[in-house]
């Protein structure tokens, strides 16, 4: 097998302004908590209010730009960090944005609906469409393709971002570089990290960072922390990902079935809702260590990382990968505001 560095070289990518984000200790909580714990600020990218999303934004529009595409499509939730990342990327770039919003959280408060990611997607020049459901993530792609076709009529170039599984897994690639500076921050920072902690929802970021370790050669534990559905189908979706990054990268898939793990303790009461574990976790983010997690998808992963400084004192650091969402608060001014009074 080529090192990953010559097999993600094949791929187009576009320079979207990411960069090392700094790895950070987290001393107030290490005392509490006990052990050596530690931040990856991927909340800290530069372009469109940061967040992980533009890491793997640069393998889409990398190949976007290849094939001569001016304008860019891309559906998830109203409050969705993907798609408030590609609206802001696509205004970098000069390109046109459709972006289609689907109604995976019932009955939102106006906050959700206006503000937050839902505000930027404005400012940043996006035509929005609405989808009725939040659970059709094949239908959700088939109204996108069906916008797309409307757009070619009209002499436009599209390219759509897909949703659902079964499609070159380009936004993988992103955490396959993450895992690559990762391992070297650790290095450099002389650790001896025993288990990171990552949200795992559509699969790209859980998928592509324990894709990368094992092609490196780390044993790293990589736990995914459930956001959106159960663990027995999170676990599955997260296993064909890799065997679809392997296909992307014309390798051997280094990641056997039994290594990916998954856990869903704090996805009740479900996808953009927070339970009183998870808004507590979030409280104890902000007041601890200045860190803004949010409800959908941070907060979650948050309480799942508390939860393994608790039950897994080896001795060894452990990191939590802060994939940003802080815009998405704004949709939750109600919820948040209770919990910190």
């Amino acid at each position: 097998m080529l090192p990953i560095a010559q097999l993600l070289e094949r791929h187009p990518r576009t320079d979207l302004q990411s960069s090392n984000t700094p790895l950070d200790p987290m001393p107030r909580l290490s005392v509490s908590f006990g052990g050596s714990l530690y931040v990856k600020r991927d909340d800290c990218q530069r372009l469109g209010m940061g967040g992980n999303k533009i890491r793997q934004l640069e393998f889409y529009f990398g190949d976007a730009l290849a094939k001569g595409a001016d304008t860019v499509l891309i559906t998830g939730a109203v409050q969705s960090n993907f798609v408030r990342s590609t609206a802001a990327a696509a205004a970098k770039l000069g390109m046109d944005c459709h972006v289609q919003l689907e109604e995976r959280v019932a009955d939102p408060d106006s906050d959700y609906r206006r503000s937050g990611n839902v505000l930027l997607d404005q400012l940043y020049g996006a035509t929005i469409h609405h989808f009725p459901e939040g659970e059709d993530e094949a239908g959700a792609d088939a109204r996108v393709h069906e916008i797309a076709d409307e757009l070619k009529q009209k002499g436009h170039k599209p390219y759509v971002i897909p949703l659902s599984p079964g499609h070159p897994p380009r936004a993988s690639l992103g955490y396959v570089v993450v895992a690559q500076e990762l391992l070297q921050q650790f290095k450099e920072q002389e650790l001896d990290v025993g288990e990171i902690v990552v949200a795992s929802g559509s699969g790209s970021t859980h998928g592509g960072l324990l894709f990368g370790l094992r092609a490196l050669g780390s044993d790293i534990r990589v736990t995914g922390v459930c956001v959106r559905r159960e663990t027995e189908l999170q676990t599955p979706r997260i296993a064909a990902r890799c065997e679809e990054i392997a296909d992307l990268l014309e390798c051997e898939n280094p990641v056997p079935t039994d290594d990916v793990i998954t856990q869903d303790d704090w996805l009740a009461p479900g996808y953009g809702k927070a339970g009183e574990g998870v808004l507590s976790a979030i409280m104890t983010a902000a007041r601890m260590e200045a860190l803004i997690c949010d409800p959908t998808y941070t907060g979650k992963v948050f309480a799942g990382f508390l939860s393994a400084a608790v039950q897994r004192k080896d001795g060894r650091a452990k990191v939590f990968i802060h994939t940003g969402g802080t815009p998405g608060i704004f949709g939750y001014v109600d919820v948040l505001s209770a919990a910190a009074g």
